[in-house]
C-alpha cells in the first residue's frame, strides 16, 4: 500500500511507538504477537494469573475491534458474561473479553483510549495490554512480551507491524516448540540473534485439553477452529485438527459443501482454508449462516476450538466437544522471570 501511495504522488507518515504510547501511572505488561494465532491470549492468561497469584489486581485492556456503533463505543468495561450481550459483541469481540471475564478479571475496550486507560487505573494495580500482531501497544509498556510461532518461522520478518512487535521485545515466547521441527526453530532463533539479540528468550508449548475424547475417537467430526487465526492468518490447522488427530477421529468432514450464505463467502475469500469450519461471526446473519452450516454438515460430532464457548452463542444440536488449551514454559527462563521487575520492584535508594 505505501508502495501505491507514493506511486500516486502523495506523501505519508508511519508514526512511531514513541510518540503513540500513553504513559500509564500503573505499570503496563504489553502482549503482542508476530501473527494472529501465534498464541498471545494463553500468554496474556498465563500473565494474568502469575501476577495475580502475587496478589497484584489486573486489568486488561483490549486492541480495538470497532464492529458497531463507535459514538456508544467510547469506554466499554466488561465485568460478567451479561456486558457481553449489553455491548452486543460479535464472535470475535467474545472470543477476546470471555476468557477474562471467565477467570474473574475485568476487561476494558472501546475507542478512546487515554479515557480507557484512566478508568482502567482506578481499579488496577498492573495494566495489562492484550494486543493483537495488528498494532503496537497503545500505552507505554515496562515489560514488552512478543509472542513467536516457529510454526511460520519467518514472518517474524515479514510481516507489519509483527515484525516491529519481534524488534521491540524485552521479552520473546516462542510457542509451539513441541509442534514445531528442528529446523523451523533454527530458523526462528537465528532471526532473535540477529535482529533482537537482547530479548529473554522464553520456550513453550500449549497443550490441548478435552473433557470428552469419546466423542472424537472413530467418529465423523466437523473441526471448528478460531476464524482470523485460519482466515488472514493463514494458519491451515489449529488446536481443533490437533485435538482430531490426536484423539483418533475417523475423519475431519470438509465443511464446504455444507456451508451457507457469508460462510460459503468466506471459503471463497479464502481458498486455502484446510479441512475445518472457521468460527466466523460478525453480526447477526452470520452468526446464524455459522449455525445453519454446523446443522447440514453430515457429521457424528463437532470439535470447538474457539476461545469462547461457542455453544453459549449460537445453537448446536450435535454432540459437541470444546478444546482447551493453555500456556506451559519449557526450561527456564520463564514468565515470573519475566515478570520479575513488577513482581519485586527493586526499592529507590
Amino acid at each position: 500500500m505505501g508502495l501505491r501511495i507514493l506511486a500516486a504522488g502523495a506523501n505519508f507518515k508511519l508514526v512511531g511507538g514513541r510518540e503513540t504510547m500513553v504513559k500509564s501511572t500503573k505499570p503496563v505488561v504489553a502482549i503482542c504477537a508476530v501473527r494472529t494465532g501465534a498464541g498471545k491470549s494463553q500468554t496474556t492468561r498465563r500473565v494474568a494469573d502469575i501476577l495475580k497469584a502475587a496478589g497484584k489486581k489486573v486489568v486488561a485492556i483490549r486492541h480495538p475491534m470497532p464492529y458497531g456503533d463507535l459514538s456508544k463505543q467510547i469506554v466499554q468495561r466488561f465485568g460478567a458474561i451479561s456486558d457481553l450481550k449489553k455491548h452486543k459483541c460479535t464472535i470475535e469481540e467474545m472470543e477476546e473479553y470471555e476468557p477474562h471475564i471467565a477467570r474473574g478479571q475485568v476487561i476494558y475496550a472501546g475507542v478512546d483510549y487515554e479515557k480507557i486507560l484512566r478508568e482502567a487505573e482506578k481499579e488496577a494495580d498492573v495494566i495489562l495490554w492484550d494486543g493483537g500482531n495488528n498494532d503496537l501497544p497503545f500505552y507505554k509498556p515496562d515489560i514488552y512480551i512478543t509472542v513467536a510461532d516457529p510454526l511460520r518461522a519467518g514472518n517474524e520478518m515479514s510481516y507489519y507491524p509483527g515484525e516491529t512487535n519481534f524488534r521491540m521485545a524485552d521479552v520473546i515466547v516462542i510457542n509451539k516448540v513441541d509442534s514445531a521441527s528442528l529446523e523451523q526453530m533454527q530458523q526462528l532463533r537465528s532471526n532473535i540473534e540477529l535482529y533482537n539479540p537482547k530479548a529473554m528468550v522464553i520456550d513453550a508449548a500449549s497443550p490441548i485439553m478435552v473433557e470428552k475424547p469419546e466423542l472424537i475417537r472413530g467418529k465423523r467430526v466437523l473441526v471448528i477452529e478460531d476464524g482470523p487465526t485460519c482466515t488472514h492468518g493463514e494458519m491451515k490447522y489449529g488446536a481443533g485438527v490437533v485435538a482430531a488427530k490426536k484423539y483418533g477421529a475417523a475423519e475431519m468432514v470438509d465443511p464446504r459443501p455444507f456451508a451457507v450464505g457469508s460462510i460459503a463467502d468466506t471459503f471463497k475469500t479464502y481458498p486455502g482454508i484446510g479441512t475445518l469450519l472457521p468460527a466466523m461471526g460478525y453480526g447477526d446473519k452470520q452468526m446464524k449462516d455459522l449455525e445453519a452450516t454446523i446443522t447440514k454438515a453430515k457429521v457424528d460430532s463437532v470439535i470447538i476450538a474457539t476461545p469462547i464457548d461457542l455453544g453459549r452463542v449460537i445453537k448446536i444440536t450435535k454432540p459437541h466437544v470444546r478444546v482447551q488449551y493453555e500456556l506451559q514454559e519449557i526450561g527456564t527462563p520463564t514468565l515470573v522471570d519475566a515478570l520479575a521487575p513488577i513482581l519485586s520492584p527493586k526499592k529507590k535508594k
